[in-house]
């Protein structure tokens, strides 16, 4: 049978989706844990380390980004350490967080899916900020606002599209490197294509790829509309103007 076919069958079957015990089981100590024998237990796990990583970078990320692109400084700073964030290799990383205290499961991957997840984040927000036209910071301190107020009410808005994109950058990495979590005893989708491979069963390796390309598209899809949703509305048509033009 080809690894077509064999792929087909394994998505087909609903025993690959629920599970032969279903989607939820018990660990010794009585807490809740997913199934690595179903699909959608296995896709729950995924996003919920997505989440995770992402959450954790956002919120370091972020306000740092918005702040020092308020201030106009330590550009030279931002780069540098997005730059050394991008070049850090995840399974380097899960490698020396097995062999320290963080160990191997679901939490040390968090941890380095949250690394890969700062750069996107941190550079599109200081560029957002620091990009804002100068005369209209101006013509704000003019009015008498003060500088929290040209931050939050002049600068976050005209802001919003760029850091938007970088959350959706940093999202949609962040699902498509979740998998990686099987490679030391986590969950999520890697499971599947880690489980294929050791059981030469290559049907279910291109079935996992299958489902991790997918989620990553769907996340990606789904972010690119709430992009153009929380993007003021002067500035899609502005953006649309650009592109007719």
């Amino acid at each position: 049978m080809s690894v077509l076919a064999d792929a087909w069958d394994y998505l087909t079957d609903p025993f690959s989706w629920v599970g032969a015990n279903g989607m939820f089981g018990e660990n010794f100590d009585g807490s809740v844990r997913f199934q690595r024998d179903s699909i959608l237990a296995l896709t729950l796990e995924h996003l919920y380390m997505s989440i995770a990583a992402v959450g954790i970078a956002t919120a370091i990320a972020l306000p740092l980004g918005l702040w020092l692109g308020h201030l106009r400084r330590g550009g030279t700073a931002t780069t540098v350490v997005s730059n050394v964030s991008r070049a850090m290799p995840t399974v380097a990383l899960l490698t020396l967080f097995a062999a320290s205290s963080i160990g191997f499961g679901n939490r040390a991957v968090i941890i380095a899916a949250a690394i890969f997840a700062f750069p996107p984040i941190l550079t599109n927000a200081y560029t957002g900020m620091a990009g804002v036209d100068r005369d209209v910071r101006d013509a704000a301190f003019g009015q008498g606002m003060s500088r929290r107020q040209v931050a939050l009410r002049v600068e976050l808005p005209l802001a919003v599209p760029l850091v938007a994109a970088g959350l959706r950058t940093s999202a949609t990495q962040t699902v498509a490197t979740v998998p990686l979590a099987a490679l030391v005893a986590g969950g999520g989708l890697g499971v599947i294509i880690n489980n294929g491979l050791a059981t030469q069963r290559y049907g279910q390796v291109l079935a996992g790829g299958l489902l991790v390309a997918a989620l990553a598209l769907g996340t990606d899809a789904l972010l690119a509309r709430l992009q153009r949703r929380v993007t003021p509305a002067p500035l899609r048509a502005a953006a649309r103007a650009t592109a007719g033009a």
